[in-house]
């Protein structure tokens, strides 16, 4: 077969790649553009870590390639200095330090002087976690107990108000993870995120679009009551099954008004088991403080009726392929992988482990919350209640 010429990308074909990779194309979609393999764009996209680099720029008031022909065409025809400048619009001056920083008027030539303005040009901000080996180690110990680089960069605030020393962007601790570059953050932290990815990917959404079977008798979340959409009154969950191979499976809940997280192990994902387990978990609180629960289109709560005839919580069910009707649910279970990749045998954890994981997920800070833990805010409703 014969072997492809070897591509040399333009930067308005690096610029495609960037644009389509940060609108969620893989690397093969983007590959094929080019009518190459995912190896051919992954050097590329890999070299920053999956972060599109900054795009250079120069002022407004800098000289241009084309004053630079200018004066090279006016150095050939033998002008001087002051004359060139008055044909490009320029100061004198300017112009004899251009001419003088770049081999001086004999040797003066318009593109290497350009190529050698952008060169001289780089000036690289050094990393805050670079220069701060204090907060350099307190995000890597955070990133190592499984903190997210948003949930850090809003604790140091929290604890530091005012203290630009001591708090750095959830961004920068992205960037310094994912560019080497930056020398700071080592690279095996980034086992630490939730994604464990060696690239950066941009944010995408799917959809549950697996045409679940019709549920008898369910009640629509178009007609939960008002009260509970604001989550101003603790003691309304959110549910859901994680699913891994064997059929294994996890139930999750999500108290709405503090994110709180508990999880139950299920054998599988029958109605009577998932139902069981489920009961079980509603005798360990209060009443006041499980009052709903709304669910997905899952069959696996088919058996609705026996859940709110054993521990008299109603049950909601959210329309068909939609998510986002129970955004604190899924987000959860989207944290839960950091503990539960996919393809994780799920049975091999016992209901000690899950609570253990539900525990530092609930000791986590949280943004929704202001930096607060799940914890924290559910205990408060507890001592209300109590």
């Amino acid at each position: 077969m014969k072997r492809r010429k070897r591509i040399i990308y333009t930067a308005e074909q690096k610029a495609l790649m960037w644009n389509r990779y940060q609108k969620g194309d893989s690397l093969h979609t983007i590959a094929s553009l080019f009518d190459r393999h995912h190896s051919s764009v992954a050097g590329i996209i890999s070299k920053t870590g999956g972060i599109k680099p900054v795009e250079r720029t120069r002022s407004k008031h800098a000289l241009t390639l084309a004053d630079r022909e200018e004066i090279s065409r006016g150095i050939a025809v033998g002008l001087s200095i002051r004359s060139i400048a008055k044909k490009i619009i320029r100061s004198p001056s300017t112009v004899s330090r251009e001419v003088n920083r770049n081999k001086g008027y004999h040797q003066y030539r318009a593109n290497k002087a350009e190529q050698a303005t952008w060169a001289r040009a780089k000036r690289p901000k050094p990393c805050k976690l670079a220069l701060n080996n204090n907060l350099k180690v307190i995000v890597a110990k955070k990133l190592k107990r499984n903190w997210s680089p948003q949930q850090i960069s809003g604790w140091l605030k929290r604890v530091y108000p005012g203290n630009e020393d001591n708090t750095v962007s959830h961004e920068t601790i992205y960037k310094t993870l994912y560019v080497q570059a930056r020398g700071a953050l080592k690279k095996e932290l980034v086992k630490c995120l939730r994604t464990k990815r060696v690239m950066r990917r941009a944010k995408y959404s799917s959809l549950k679009n697996q045409g679940l079977g019709k549920i008898v008798d369910a009640i629509p979340i178009s007609e939960r009551p008002a009260a509970i959409e604001d989550r101003a009154v603790p003691g309304h969950w959110e549910g859901d099954l994680i699913a891994g191979p064997k059929n294994s499976f996890i139930a999750t809940l999500v108290e709405r008004h503090s994110r709180y997280v508990m999880l139950a192990k299920v054998s599988n994902n029958k109605t009577a088991t998932v139902i069981a387990a489920l009961i079980k978990q509603s005798k360990k609180l209060p009443s006041e403080l499980y009052q709903s629960l709304t669910w997905d289109r899952g069959c696996e709560l088919s058996g609705h009726k026996t859940f709110t005839l054993a521990t008299n919580i109603q049950v909601y069910f959210c329309d068909p392929s939609s998510p986002w009707q129970r955004g604190s649910n899924e987000n959860t279970n989207r944290l839960l992988r950091q503990y539960f990749p996919k393809g994780t045998d799920l049975s091999i954890h016992s209901q000690v482990q899950l609570n253990k994981v539900a525990r530092q997920l609930n000791e986590r800070p949280r943004k929704t919350l202001n930096y607060e833990t799940p914890a924290d805010r559910f205990n408060a409703c507890v001592a209300l209640t109590g």
